[in-house]
């Protein structure tokens, strides 16, 4: 037996840049790019794996207008292993998101192979080898463009943004690798400085978004500034990060995981960072299960090791190759593991729930942990949605449906269909 659901609203901030290229334009003739940029510069744009919702948009203003300066613009696939870990398989990352030669007339310079620069040559970190993408070392003037965020395995002043790109993106699978293993929280900082130091970086371009998952604040960075400002960025991204705000579950349902959404495939800031580090169980979410891969990830499942149970259609996704690479890279061995898995979404749901009234079981289903706004609850939870400041009950209570292959069958989003 399973419990009905209903779908909720949670009011999630939605602050929104509504003309990106135009403000993208004004924040890069406030950082004086024309005082940066020179005719007949190769620039390198260094670009990520993650699925930014106004990637495009960025990307696409920031090449016109390097071009505009008379400059030679081409991207590199600044990600680290991801892409399974190759050239082509991150050429075709960025391809993917509507970034290649044919959108933007530019072209993709993918290489694998990282250069060493030195070493840190004191403190904790003295001996620990600095490597970068060769194709952006050879270039007159490097720009990096990347989401501001809450990492998913450390706390820093510094966590998922432009010091990580320039570091551990553009670091290749080797410098991602090394960064890993001397500590990423303290070695991650620590390499972007010594690049900075060393490096043609002109600077890079901020993302913060919203709670709906758009561009909420769009900045370029001057190189000099971003050790300086990036931390009140971070603060702003977690003020915008929307959470689960129903606790304990019995089950929680992802919809989907994926590498375009976090680069543990399920945000661990949502889900608990327990499931990735050990710990205190926060947010007490007892059985979590995860129901398909998006296309983007190309096979790469890190994360579904953080499940309890997966169907059997998630499992046919996974490409064991980049899944093992990424979680080599990043020393996340829980990230790969294979959970139990079941022929169908009914059945995983129908192992996840209590075995004592089912129907009475504290559940929620989401999309996926960057996509919180709409929910589906059980009847269990109304009660407290009823009374939940930034909670409202949006549509009535119904059956579980499954389709006829045993699929869960929701709409992707209840409130705005």
């Amino acid at each position: 037996m399973f419990p009905k659901i209903a779908p909720i609203r949670q009011h999630v901030t939605s602050d929104q840049i509504d003309d990106v290229p135009a403000h993208v334009r004004g924040q890069l003739r406030a950082m004086k790019l024309e005082e940066r940029v020179r005719p007949g510069m190769r620039i390198a744009v260094g670009v990520g794996s993650r699925g930014v919702s106004c990637i495009g948009e960025v990307v696409a203003t920031l090449v016109d207008e390097l071009k505009a300066l008379g400059a030679e613009p081409f991207l590199v696939p600044a990600m680290g292993s991801h892409g399974g870990g190759t050239a082509e398989g991150q050429r075709e990352v960025l391809e993917g998101y509507g970034l290649g030669p044919a959108q933007l007339g530019v072209p993709i310079r993918s290489n694998m192979d990282a250069v060493k620069l030195g070493e840190i040559a004191d403190g904790d970190l003295a001996g620990m080898p600095i490597y970068f993408d060769p194709n952006a070392a050879q270039a007159d003037g490097i720009l990096v463009v990347n989401r501001v965020k809450p990492h998913t395995a450390f706390r820093n002043r510094w966590e998922s943004g432009l010091f990580k790109m320039l570091s551990v993106g553009l670091g290749k699978r080797k410098g991602a690798e090394t960064l890993h293993g001397w500590g990423i929280g303290e070695a991650m900082p620590a390499a972007a400085r010594f690049l900075l130091a060393r490096m043609p970086f002109i600077g890079g371009v901020a993302i913060v978004e919203n709670g709906h998952h758009g561009p909420a604040h769009i900045e370029a960075i001057p190189a000099e500034a971003i050790e300086a400002r990036e931390p009140a960025l971070l603060e702003m991204a977690w003020s915008h990060m929307p959470r689960i705000p129903l606790e304990p579950l019995d089950l929680l349902v992802l919809q989907e995981i994926g590498k375009d959404i976090s680069g543990t495939g399920m945000d661990v800031n949502v889900v608990g960072m327990w499931r990735r580090k050990g710990g205190p169980v926060e947010p007490e979410f007892r059985v979590l299960t995860a129901l398909d891969l998006t296309p983007h990830s190309h096979g790469n499942a890190i994360g579904v090791g953080f499940c309890d149970l997966i169907p059997q259609r998630l499992r046919d996704k996974i490409d064991i190759g980049p899944t093992y690479t990424n979680c080599l890279t990043a020393a996340n061995f829980n990230g790969a593991k294979i959970p139990i898995t079941l022929p169908t979404d009914r059945d995983v749901i129908q192992a996840g729930l209590p075995v004592l009234h089912p129907e009475q079981a504290r559940l929620v289903i989401a999309r996926n942990t960057l996509d919180l706004e709409t929910l589906w609850v059980s009847e269990a939870l109304l009660d407290e949605v009823a009374v939940h400041p930034s909670l409202e009950q949006v549509g009535p209570l119904r059956e579980m449906g499954f389709d006829g292959a045993g699929n869960l069958a929701l709409r992707p989003n209840p409130v705005n269909p």
